[in-house]
């Protein structure tokens, strides 16, 4: 009887699984994109993205609650719950009428978004697509991100349209609302 051995493979320590292996793919896919086409394009290809995923979510948590629409609050309870399911740390600083303010400690793209800043289009399109679609308005400032180099990032998301022009604004609109 031939005793089977373990193969090597196996029994070395090589950090990969499916998780690491999918965001490696992701900054890798975001990094080409940003030297191909450079950061705005390639926000911009990651911003559709964004929004389907922003939909998709969208319709689970209204799913899940049993609601047309998901009120201010539900909106900003699912803003930190979704990113907590997919392992960040955001959380609500400041919450009002007009705008919600969230922090976060970790991002879901864990070391592998350094230097990628055309990934944080993914939380501006997903948060801005859930409040828009709901709330019927919606306007991302990613005011500081890891993604940047910051220890962590603020995320302001405007409720309300504003008079002045904001850069770095993104805007998001319910789909069944024309804009002027």
């Amino acid at each position: 009887m031939t005793a089977i051995a373990t193969a090597p493979t196996e029994t070395g320590e090589v950090q990969l699984d499916r998780d690491v292996f999918l965001r490696r793919l992701l900054r890798e896919l975001a990094g080409t994109l940003q030297d191909i086409v450079g950061l705005e394009e390639a926000s911009g290809y990651i911003s559709v993205v964004g929004a389907a995923m922003g939909e998709h979510i969208d319709a689970e948590y209204r799913r899940a609650l049993a609601v047309e629409r998901l009120s201010r609050a539900q909106v900003a309870e699912v803003l930190v719950d979704l990113k907590r399911r997919i392992h960040g740390d955001f959380f609500i600083i400041e919450e009002m009428e007009d705008r919600l303010v969230l922090g976060n400690r970790a991002c879901p793209f864990g070391d592998f978004v350094l230097g990628r800043p055309s990934l944080c289009m993914m939380t501006s399109n997903v948060f801005g697509s859930i409040a828009a679609e709901n709330l019927g308005y919606a306007g991302v400032e990613l005011e500081r991100t890891i993604a940047q180099g910051h220890a962590g990032c603020r995320v302001v998301v405007h409720l309300r349209p504003t008079e002045q022009a904001q850069p770095g604004l993104r805007e998001y609109f319910r789909r069944d609302h024309a804009r002027a």
